[in-house]
């Protein structure tokens, strides 16, 4: 696949040297940002969902407890 964006001049020499001061291509440091930030809001969309269910019921469990619930003591 292939994906074109529009940059300034500025932009993309920023972008250029800054790919090549982390020993990278353009598309390299592009793909990795854009997969970094797909991940990072996916991470936060999980924590924000799982600390409503925690606010919504706040039971917690200790260390030997969560043990046995999952049968590993």
């Amino acid at each position: 696949m292939t994906v074109s964006i529009r940059l300034s001049e500025s932009e993309a020499a920023l972008i250029r040297k800054y790919a090549e001061m982390k020993n990278m291509t353009v598309s390299e440091f592009v793909r990795q940002t854009l997969l970094e930030r797909i991940e990072d809001e996916y991470d936060i969309s999980e924590y924000e969902a799982a600390m409503k269910e925690y606010l919504d019921n706040p039971k917690t469990y200790s260390l030997d407890e969560a043990e046995r619930e999952l049968g590993i003591k």
